[in-house]
């Protein structure tokens, strides 16, 4: 048997497989987020191994036999987030997640900084790990003088499973830290910052080894000696594991709390200047490229809030039929925007308002503006050199067959649904966890399933979904020089 945890920004997943990738069993624990200040996303790393331990316990209540067959435990977890420890493993501030972006001054001038670039193949985001740990040293030195380890997310869960300080090559690379290239961390960057290497987590590759599980816990779980635990990989890579999307020119679109465009890619091919995230993968000499917005079934999620309504009944209101976009636009930038403006002070709108605006058509100009952000980030990966044919849809947001015509035909590509399964990031860091224990193949245990379903574009609604888009990119710079 072998274990996935999957550490989101919402909870906690832990999936059980058999040799054959056959689900077993999985279970979750919620997560909370503190936003103390605007623009601010915090979470306490204690409640990630509460969690975990919650998910891994339901998992022993449900399937002990199972659980304690365990031989191999994979990672995934959330990107990005600084997690800051002194020389006794304390935590020394909330950890700065992801989506907070109170360093945006701090990565504009680590991004002025040519080596960046040259070196990592990105943007400095305001998200990426190295401006919050710049934001940290102007406002909190004396917290930032403490720090001993920086974490990601995962890595503070593999130091609760294992006591070591690891990590793996796709987490890492949306630090700003890694010679992504090389596959290395660089000692410049980490200079530009006032850190050091010996500041930062060991490297290994997401399927090798990167330590086993205390003693202590495996016998909490009625678990023998010697579990090895993978490497892992950022929830992306993971995903990507999950369904396959580790050859050239293979790619997903994931509707979750933020959306990607996720492409494999068999060599390295940096453009940030596409505003495109260029990573390594989580197997051996990969790397892949991925358009990333803030706000997908999170823009949802807020019309939801407004209207009082479930997102179900706001989507169940538009019908099975694709309708041509109306007088409204939105963009959903409401935590700002990577791909492809990479600006943290954007905000959302709506546009075209009028009397006759009803709440579905709010609601089908909030699927649509999403839509719209991920044909920016198709646009994007194209300019950074890749061609993509057709992509499969993953995600909460991809159970809306609307949505999922919307984008289809916003990109004017096939979406591909995968058949009944859970493919994603969990059953990505089972999969790992199993390659570092057998030994096995990455890309034939990386297998992609079966497509239940293809969504065609609407051949009859491109032309019109084609114009609001040009309508869509006229706002985003009036908007902006009218909030200047």
């Amino acid at each position: 048997m072998y274990l996935g945890l999957d550490l989101g920004t919402s909870g906690v997943k832990a999936m059980l497989i058999d040799g054959g990738q056959r689900i077993v069993g999985s279970a979750s624990a919620a997560l909370d987020v503190s936003r103390p200040h605007p623009g601010w996303s915090e979470q306490n790393p204690a409640d990630w191994s509460r969690a975990a331990e919650g998910a891994i316990n339901g998992l022993k209540q449900a399937h002990p036999q199972a659980l304690a067959a365990v031989r191999g435990i994979g990672l995934s977890g959330q990107m990005h987030g600084a997690t800051l420890l002194d020389e006794n493993d304390a935590v020394l501030r909330p950890c700065i997640l992801w989506n907070d972006t109170r360093s945006y001054r701090q990565a504009a001038e680590l991004d002025g900084d040519p080596q960046f670039r040259a070196l990592t193949g990105n943007i400095v985001f305001p998200g990426f790990t190295a401006p919050k740990l710049a934001w940290v040293r102007e406002n909190e030195p004396e917290i930032f003088a403490r720090v001993r380890w920086v974490l990601l997310p995962k890595d503070y869960l593999r130091l609760w499973l294992t006591g070591e300080y690891m990590s793996e090559m796709s987490d890492s690379a949306g630090t700003a830290w890694l010679d992504t290239g090389k596959r290395e961390w660089s000692e410049c960057l980490l200079a530009a910052t006032n850190l050091e290497e010996r500041q930062m987590p060991a490297l290994v590759e997401g399927t090798e080894s990167a330590g086993m599980l205390r003693p202590e816990l495996a016998n909490r779980w009625g678990m023998s000696p010697g579990v090895v635990i993978a490497g892992g990989a950022g929830d992306n890579a993971a995903s990507a594991c999950g369904m396959g999307t580790v050859g050239e020119g293979q790619a997903f679109v994931s509707l979750g709390t933020s959306g990607v465009l996720f492409a494999a890619n068999a060599s390295y091919l940096p453009n940030p200047e596409s505003a495109v995230h260029a990573f390594c993968h989580a197997l051996p000499n990969t790397w892949h490229q991925m358009g990333v917005i803030l706000s997908a079934t999170d823009a949802l999620n807020w019309h939801s809030g407004i209207t009082g309504k479930s997102a179900a009944e706001l989507t169940g209101e538009l019908g099975d039929t694709l309708k041509a976009p109306g007088s409204v636009s939105f963009l959903p930038y409401l935590s700002g925007e990577r791909t492809p403006h990479n600006d943290a002070a954007i905000r959302g709108a709506f546009a075209g308002l009028g009397h006759e605006s009803s709440r579905a058509a709010l609601t089908q100009a909030v699927l649509e503006g999403v839509s719209f952000a991920i044909r920016d980030s198709l646009e994007a990966l194209r300019a950074a050199g890749t061609t993509l044919d057709r992509v499969t849809a993953i995600g909460g947001g991809s159970r809306s067959r609307y949505w999922l015509r919307s984008i289809a035909t916003a990109l004017d590509l096939p979406v591909d649904l995968p058949a009944d399964g859970d493919f994603g990031a969990a059953f990505g860091a089972a999969r790992l966890g199993l390659i570092a224990a057998t030994g096995a193949d990455p890309v034939a245990t990386c297998s992609a399933p079966a497509t239940a379903e293809t969504i065609a574009p609407d051949a009859s609604l491109v032309g019109a979904y084609e114009d609001a888009y040009q309508r869509y990119r006229r706002l985003y710079p009036a908007i902006k020089e009218a909030t200047i």
